[in-house]
């Protein structure tokens, strides 16, 4: 016979509900970076006198985004947890993951960076193509394939613990598998990575996390008790 258990999400301080929400926006902050970046991409960056500053601040943007990804992640689990604690911890562990991957993609960056302000020498462009080739790489696995995982563990938490309006979450699961088709398009050469359709392939999972990062802030949680069998 299933035994009843009571999920009590009754009584959520409102500051929980408003730090996930401001943490999963700070997650939008990195957007500028396409174009923060794009000296990176010219093919003479190595021998060119282009300012590094643009460089440098999409750098710090992304360890923005990286913080607030495992920050978001903590401050829900405690919440999630009641529902499924093993998904709970899953997502935390998929937003850090996510996290380390920025960190890394972050690091190479830099390194370009540095290489371009000692002046590097024609031989050292190699060195520096490498380093941002393989940041485009990483951008691909942290922020296109990491978070079609999140938000498929992080909709479905959310959709039966009703935490949120069932709509919300609803459409970050319908954007896992678009997500997942754009990422893998670029892996094998369908499409570019700045292409249009790579942009529609994110669209949902974007739209889901602003509404939710929105709704949390200005709305917070719904405050109740269920019951359930398992």
């Amino acid at each position: 016979m299933s035994a009843m258990k009571t999920l009590n999400y009754s009584r959520i301080p409102r500051k929980t509900a408003a730090t996930a929400g401001v943490l999963y926006l700070l997650t939008f902050v990195s957007v500028p970076t396409i174009s923060l970046y794009k000296a990176l991409h010219q093919p003479d960056y190595g021998l060119n006198s282009s300012s590094d500053t643009p460089a440098i601040i999409g750098g710090l943007l992304e360890i923005i985004v990286a913080l607030g990804c495992i920050g978001s992640a903590i401050t829900l689990y405690p919440l999630l947890k009641k529902q499924n604690e093993s998904l709970a911890l899953a997502l935390v562990a998929s937003r850090v993951l996510e996290a380390g991957t920025i960190f890394i993609g972050v690091a190479f960056i830099l390194a370009a960076v540095g290489l371009h302000q000692q002046g590097a020498e024609p031989a050292a462009q190699v060195i520096i193509r490498m380093l941002v080739t393989l940041y485009d790489r990483v951008f691909l696995l942290g922020q296109s394939f990491m978070p079609a995982v999140n938000d498929a563990l992080l909709g479905y938490l959310l959709y039966q613990s009703r935490l949120v309006p069932r709509a919300i979450p609803v459409i970050g699961i319908m954007g896992v598998l678009p997500l997942l088709a754009g990422y893998l398009a670029i892996m094998f050469g369908h499409i570019s990575r700045d292409s249009a359709w790579a942009g529609l392939s994110a669209v949902l999972v974007a739209l889901f996390e602003l509404t939710l990062g929105i709704y949390l802030t200005v709305k917070g949680f719904s405050n109740r008790s269920e019951e359930v069998y398992s």
